[in-house]
């Protein structure tokens, strides 16, 4: 499966299970294994760089295993061959999203005047909600 120019992933590292799904599909939910488990072996892959498989473990979150792995569960139509490209589209796109470099953010301060600005604002609002309070007579 290519992902990029630089990252393609192997058939090995790759494992399908087919199990039952559950929703819809009449008598035929009960005899045939349409969903599938695609599992893939991310800690081992040799094709992924050190920084792309950091940023994986971060987004896979739930998905991703304690020995390294990526499990992608997909049951959503009836057919077994659709729900295989739909795990595989997943996962391509969950690594292609790892291989984007995060913008470096530089922390800045607000400026003096949108400080003032916002204090008065606060402070007008509160003299609005102190109006509001019961009248004495």
């Amino acid at each position: 499966m290519r992902i990029n120019d630089q990252i393609t992933i192997a058939d090995w590292e790759l494992s399908e299970q087919f199990v039952r799904a559950s929703g819809p599909g009449g008598q035929n939910v009960n005899k045939v294994s349409t969903a599938v488990e695609l599992r893939f072996e991310a800690e081992r892959s040799p094709n992924l760089p050190d920084p792309v498989k950091r940023r994986l473990k971060r987004l896979a979150g739930q998905r991703w295993t304690k020995d390294g792995a990526i499990v992608i569960f997909v049951q959503e139509t009836r057919s077994q061959v659709r729900n295989r490209e739909i795990a595989r589209e997943r996962l391509a796109a969950l690594i292609q999203k790892a291989t984007e470099k995060p913008k470096f953010r530089v922390a800045t301060k607000p400026t003096r005047g949108s400080v003032k600005r916002r204090l008065a604002a606060k402070k007008e609002r509160g003299e609005v909600k102190k109006l509001r309070g019961k009248v004495i007579e």
